[in-house]
Formats: structure tokens, sequence, C-alpha cells
């Protein structure tokens, strides 16, 4: 059995590449919450990750850490976590694997709260190219392969990566163009709608992670209940 560490839901969008990714599907696992619960969590992390970070997959004696380090340690051992269909399999990977190293700007003037919707701050030259390039990937994956998902009929873990930017894209009300239907699809799948739920429930609020989202823009709604 996989035990899988995470952190927030608001705020988590590491922790939700895996958790989205094993929960769509089907690979069982022990689910392990440990909030942050002050600006600096890493010496607390350590006693479970080496990078003194979430998201970690413990599993046989070993610990498995980073989004992208657990995802291709699944692929060896799951079918589903990529395509089958070559081309598929490539366009995917490359796009995942450009989530995870890129789009700085999009990370800190977006920064991820799945409970409110904020009207951003007049965006940054990086920004609006960060979004440019979200948007363009998005159709074309559409677009190449078929839909509903980024690379065909069915979830993988290109949809994993990019699941934080469709809450990002819904929290800060930002223009994917055709990339919405990909958006608007992924919000109603039922483990994005389980880390939802549980996102609105947590009481948990950590000031740094607060201060960032008032840096962002103005908060027009909050939905957070706990």
């Amino acid at each position: 059995m996989y035990e899988l560490i995470t952190a927030n839901r608001n705020y988590s969008s590491w922790s939700l590449r895996p958790w989205v990714l094993m929960s769509a599907l089907g690979i069982a696992f022990r689910d392990r919450i440990e909030p942050f619960t002050k600006p600096a969590n890493y010496d607390d992390f350590r006693s479970f990750s080496p990078t003194g970070q979430v998201p970690a997959l413990l599993h046989k004696g070993r610990t498995i850490y980073d989004s992208l380090g657990i995802t291709l340690y699944l692929g060896d051992r799951h079918d589903g976590v990529w395509p089958t269909e070559p081309d598929a399999r490539a366009w995917a990977q490359c796009a995942a694997c450009e989530m995870h190293s890129g789009f700085a700007a999009l990370r800190n003037d977006c920064t991820m709260n799945v409970g409110v919707r904020v009207t951003p701050k007049p965006m940054s030259d990086a920004l609006k190219a960060n979004i440019a390039r979200i948007r363009e990937l998005f159709e074309e994956g559409l677009a190449k392969f078929g839909g509903p998902w980024l690379a065909g009929p069915e979830f993988t873990a290109v949809d994993a990566f990019f699941a934080p930017v469709a809450f990002r894209i819904r929290a800060y009300g930002l223009d994917v163009g055709a990339g919405q239907a990909w958006v608007d699809h992924i919000l109603t799948h039922p483990a994005m709608l389980d880390w939802e739920r549980q996102a609105l429930a947590e009481s948990w609020r950590e000031v740094g992670h607060e201060e960032e989202l008032r840096a962002c823009g103005a908060i027009t709604a909050d939905y957070r209940t706990g």
C-alpha cells in the first residue's frame, strides 16, 4: 500500500498532482495530510521528505519525493499514468515537464487557493505570456488528440499536472480560449470535487499563503467554511 503525504488542500498545488492522479486512476493509497502551519515548514517536513517539501510517497521502505518523481515511479508500476498512443504519450510527457519546470509568473501572481475568487492585479507581461502558452497547450492537446482530456479520451498524468492550473483559472478568471472546455471538464471530475470539498472544509489558515493571496488581487468571494 502506498502512503501519500500532502499538505493543505487550499494551498498545495504540488500535492494535488499525485493525489488527483492516483484517485482518478483508482490507485489505492493511504492519505496523510501534513498541513502548512507556519511560514517555514522545512524542518518539520524533513522528518518525512529529504527536500522538506510535499508531496512525498512512501512505498516499500522507499521515499519518493517531488510530484514528477512520484509520477514517474507510478508510471513504472501502473497502466494509464501516461497515454498508450505514442504521439499522445510524447506530447503529454513534454507538457507535464513544461508545467513542472515553468510558468513561474503564474505560480507567483496567481497563487493557488481553491476556495476563493479574485480580481487579479494588472497582469505583468510574464504572466500574460504564461497564460497565452497555457491556452496554446490546452487548445493544441484538445485539437490534436480529440479530448475531452488533454491527451485524448482518458485522464492521464498531464491532466493531473495541470489540475492546479484549472483551479487558478477559475479563481482568477483567466482566459484560456477553447481550453476552457478542458477546465470545465476537469473541475467536474469526482476526484477534483473531492479535493475541493476538503479544501473548503479545512480550518487551517497559514499567514504566509494568505498574504500571498492578498498580494495577487482583490478577493471577491471566499467559499471556505472551515
